[in-house]
């Protein structure tokens, strides 16, 4: 067979392995459904760029509703486009979706991040927004409020995608928070067999962070060990997750090197790759074996259990739920999400004043 590049060859030879495309632009979505993606995320800044690169798209609609909608507000505007994009959006994915009962063909949709310390915020519009297509998915922030959200979304009938997740132990929350609202489910006698919950591991933000802590406390330790943070926290939660049998699956998140695919290959999980990553790896000369059974090396283990922040991460008891919030990557990731929305209402705003 002749691989249209590196990802339609790890679809095509490890189809357990979900990849998804990091986008729900109309480019990204043709490119990445003729390599073999079974999923796709959005969010205010995934959609704001595509609001840009689609401007001749958008632009009029943009216009037109704020005509339609006289007494409303940026906010109210940006969230009927967002809707709008995501419904459409989603469309394509719909012949996957079907073909696999429901189980894949998905498209993440993101709740406001401005309500992560509400449950009761984040589960009413996350059921609103379950309801703009059949294969939706619902992005909820991993914080306490936000665990608690997916029980109740997942009780409701809602496949929650958990964000703004790091570490193991957010992992194995929002695994527990899954199983009680299935198991909730199913003592009513109510279906789950089509349901798709992901667990959001954001492993280049957890890389991320471990350099920036470092940095700030002044520590020099081997350069090479920031590279696998992010890996050695999704093996252990993907060894937990399949040693305790939950039914969500992971999903890595924000590459920053090509461990970040090449090292989950073989996994029964999900991969969602942004469109330059996607092009990137798409070419590279890396082989495609399995590889998610390789412990992450001992010398790199050696180095980054020196680091404070990655013992927290790495231990499933490392945190608690309260302490989720205070985490590094969670602040400076919700605070960019909170940014790019107030950008998006900008680029609204310039239209309606």
């Amino acid at each position: 067979m002749e691989y249209k590049g590196k990802l339609h060859e790890s679809a095509v030879k490890f189809p357990q392995t979900h990849i998804w495309m990091d986008s729900c632009g109309e480019e990204e979505l043709n490119y990445g459904l003729e390599r073999g993606i079974v999923g796709a995320t959005s969010n205010p800044m995934i959609i704001g760029s595509v609001i840009k690169n689609e401007l001749n798209i958008w632009e009029g609609r943009i216009k037109a509703l704020i005509i339609q909608m006289k007494a409303a507000t940026e906010d109210e505007i940006a969230w009927e486009l967002m809707h709008e994009i995501t419904a459409l959006r989603a469309k394509k994915l719909l012949p996957v979706f079907t073909e696999s009962k429901g189980l894949k063909g998905r498209l993440s949709i993101q709740t406001n991040a401005k309500y992560y310390r509400s449950t009761e915020k984040m589960v009413k519009q996350a059921m609103e927004q379950n309801g703009l297509g059949v294969n939706m998915q619902i992005k909820i922030p991993a914080g306490k409020a936000g665990i608690a959200a997916m029980e109740e979304v997942t009780y409701q009938g809602g496949s929650i995608n958990a964000t703004v997740s790091f570490t193991v132990a957010q992992a194995v929350a929002v695994a527990e928070a899954v199983e009680r609202g299935m198991n909730r489910r199913e003592a009513l006698g109510l279906p789950i067999e089509s349901m798709a919950p992901v667990c959001t591991l954001m492993i280049g933000r957890t890389d991320d962070w471990m350099k920036q802590y470092t940095n700030e406390m002044g520590m020099v330790v081997n350069p090479e060990c920031f590279e696998w943070a992010g890996i050695a926290v999704i093996k252990e939660a993907y060894r937990i997750y399949k040693e305790r049998g939950y039914r969500t699956k992971l999903l890595s998140a924000a590459n920053r090197n090509h461990y970040h695919w090449s090292e989950l290959l073989g996994g029964d999980l999900a991969q969602t790759i942004n469109y330059g990553w996607y092009k990137r790896l798409n070419n590279c000369d890396v082989k495609v074996i399995e590889r998610i059974n390789n412990p992450v090396d001992e010398i790199m283990m050696n180095e980054l259990n020196k680091i404070p922040e990655f013992k927290k991460s790495f231990d499933e008891n490392g945190m608690t739920a309260e302490e989720f919030e205070k985490y590094g990557g969670f602040r400076s990731t919700l605070a960019a999400f909170i940014a790019g929305y107030d950008e998006l209402c900008g680029l609204i705003r310039r239209y309606m004043i």
